[in-house]
């Protein structure tokens, strides 16, 4: 490597299967209009739980996207993430016979409940019918790692291969380490994170979370920064990108949308939001230097925006803290208010709309946000036509986590790299 410029990891496909739609140009459009798709929930089982909206994946056909070998022994929100795996290959233009080996490949994913409907499936079939009913493929399926296992069996990677569980945050911590594995020598990482938390039995593990909103109208469920914030309102399922050395995507005639440019984390503890001001900033502190960035070179943030009056301001005084004034002068936008909080993958389609609004030069607004009441400069109503060159993703999980993610748009280098 030596006289070489290091090895740089850049988004060269997206995969989206979400609540607004399966694909990216759906997630896209939806998104940048201001579109919600949080309703009322109505998944069979789910009736008289104090949980009355979410954002729910409709017309998903799992077959028309996963092969029925693969289906049989998978949950929700593996097919999920296999579906949009293949979404982001396809976007990528590149086909299982387009690698060199497969030991070039990696996958990475994040999950924060693993398979809840299959589990509780199997479960139901043990107590009521006996152990001889309960399927093999339980002591796999409900497993956090199952949509790495099963997206590299598809299609033959045998890279580097992982899966993070850190909490929400944990879909910004997989792309990093994605990152990292393309810095390290690995040509291709395929790496996001899916969800399907609205079984019966994922809903009441959590009903225990305090942040969790019981509004029952869809348009009040998700206010995050304004006095009306009551909580989140939980999402199924979620995205998967493409990651190269750029070098190599360049040689190949891909297109280079964005660079994972840096990456910081930080714990402070579950539930302890007034403590995630000092974590957040000091995670946003580690990605800037990492990005050779300055705080007034962030062009775009995009908010974990949690909804929680205590969060929200601790997250807005994180802003302040590692951006100085510039902390109260940047666009910052939370399109998640339209599809609902994803768990882990919520900041990987933070990222992707990043990724798509650094590309077409616009910010998505926050949905169902007229009357912010903290010092930021919330984008609401309409997208705002930004010419950004880097935009800042922060997470933070019920459990603790924080995290913080820079992105250049295609292949733009830090200021000061």
């Amino acid at each position: 490597m030596s006289g070489r410029e290091p090895r740089r990891a850049v988004v060269t496909g997206i995969g989206a299967v979400t609540p607004h739609g399966i694909g990216t140009e759906v997630f896209w459009k939806t998104t940048v209009g201001g579109g919600s798709s949080l309703a009322a929930l109505d998944r069979g089982g789910c009736e008289g739980y104090p949980l009355r909206v979410a954002g729910q994946v409709r017309g998903f056909d799992p077959a028309a996207l996963v092969e029925e070998t693969f289906l049989v022994q998978t949950d929700r929100f593996t097919h999920f993430a296999m579906a949009a795996a293949r979404l982001a290959l396809e976007d990528a233009l590149l086909a299982d016979a387009d690698f060199d080996s497969p030991y070039s490949v990696g996958v990475v994913t994040a999950a924060g409940s693993g398979g809840g409907e299959f589990g509780q499936r199997e479960l139901q079939n043990l107590w009521g019918q006996g152990s001889k009913y309960v399927g093999p493929y339980q002591s796999i399926a409900w497993f956090y790692a199952a949509s790495t296992g099963q997206i590299s069996i598809r299609h033959g990677f045998k890279g580097p291969c992982g899966v993070v569980a850190s909490d929400e945050a944990g879909g910004l911590d997989a792309l990093a380490q994605a990152a990292r594995t393309v810095r390290h020598g690995t040509d291709t990482v395929v790496v996001g994170a899916a969800e399907a938390p609205l079984a019966p039995y994922s809903i009441v593990c959590q009903l225990g979370y305090p942040e969790l909103s019981r509004a029952t109208r869809p348009d009040r469920a998700y206010r995050p920064f304004t006095s009306e914030a009551c909580g989140f309102a939980p999402a199924e399922g979620g995205a998967v990108l493409v990651l190269e050395e750029e070098r190599a995507a360049r040689a190949r005639g891909a297109e280079v949308r964005a660079t994972v440019a840096g990456h910081g984390a930080t714990f402070t503890g579950a539930s302890r939001w007034a403590e995630s001001r000092d974590g957040l900033a000091h995670a946003i502190d580690i990605a800037l230097g990492e990005a050779g960035c300055r705080p007034e070179d962030v062009d775009v943030v995009y908010a974990d925006a949690l909804g929680v009056p205590e969060a929200d301001r601790a997250e807005a005084g994180a802003l302040a803290d590692a951006l100085g004034p510039h902390g109260r002068r940047v666009p910052v936008t939370a399109p998640k208010t339209g599809t609902g909080r994803a768990y882990c993958a919520a900041p990987v389609l933070d990222v992707t709309a990043a990724v798509l609004g650094l590309q077409h030069g616009l910010i998505p607004p926050t949905p169902h946000v007229t009357d912010p009441c903290h010092d930021l400069d919330l984008v609401t109503g309409s997208a705002r036509a930004v010419e950004a060159r880097t935009a800042l993703v922060l997470s933070r999980g019920l459990m603790g986590c924080n995290a913080a993610l820079v992105l250049r748009k295609g292949g733009a280098r830090g200021p000061h790299q």
